[in-house]
């Protein structure tokens, strides 16, 4: 079985992985394929266009503006996410910019074709309300994090979620495959670049990771989640 017949092939939570067999044939033929390499922009933040972009491979970044030039990292989209749905849907400039970090394949389609594709496919159109409450809760816990937690559990929080999404099991312990600085790290985590670094070397001091230069490893996942108030066992 191929990977676009098997959902169990798709990370966990994407839109792919969440469709059935013959609703995810249908959407992954339901558009033009681009191959691009880092940092090619595929959607941008103000413009205004409508069509949506299914990711099949590669790690992309969301972004916004912040006042005084700065960019807040809003989340990260791996292959088999789809991102755009919301300017497809209601017809408003993009809310926010998205990037690729290394090189990545995806899927352009036509709001007009995702629309037909939803009412062809019930069940995915469910899937979409649902992948879109999923990232709805997961904004809401950040901001519940920026007032709730100290910016050392700020920080564990978002790396065992990290792991979670995007995390490669190897014998020294997770690796998170995204290249992500400590001011998109602090962008997400709603806290000071001297404050991720502190907490960071918490953290290492206490065995639970490891970082290098944009990579971090988690030594010991549990231990990690219990810093960060989280179910051991995942959530």
């Amino acid at each position: 079985m191929s990977r676009q017949e098997n959902g169990a092939g798709w990370p966990y939570g994407t839109f792919l992985q969440r469709l059935t067999p013959t609703a995810r044939t249908a959407l992954l033929d339901l558009g033009v394929r681009r191959q691009v390499d880092a940092g090619h922009i595929v959607i941008h933040e103000g413009w205004r266009e409508s069509h949506l972009v299914l990711l099949e491979d590669g790690l992309t970044k969301v972004t916004a503006n912040l006042p005084e030039g700065r960019t807040a990292l809003l989340a990260l989209r791996v292959g088999g996410d789809l991102v755009g749905e919301m300017s497809a849907l209601n017809d408003k400039p993009r809310s926010a910019t998205v990037t690729t970090c290394r090189p990545t394949r995806y899927t352009v389609i036509q709001p007009d074709r995702f629309t037909l594709f939803l009412r062809e496919h019930p069940d995915a159109a469910l899937e979409l309300a649902a992948m879109m409450s999923d990232r709805l809760r997961w904004s809401n816990r950040r901001r519940i994090d920026f007032t709730g937690y100290l910016v050392r559990q700020r920080v564990a929080r978002v790396v065992a979620e990290m792991c979670r999404t995007h995390g490669q099991q190897r014998r020294d312990g997770v690796v998170i495959d995204v290249q992500l600085t400590q001011p998109e790290l602090a962008t997400i985590c709603g806290a000071s670049e001297a404050s991720i670094q502190k907490a960071l070397r918490e953290l290492r001091r206490a065995g639970l990771l490891d970082t290098d230069y944009r990579r971090i490893t988690v030594r010991d996942l549990p231990g990690l989640r219990a810093e960060g108030l989280l179910d051991t066992d995942g959530e």
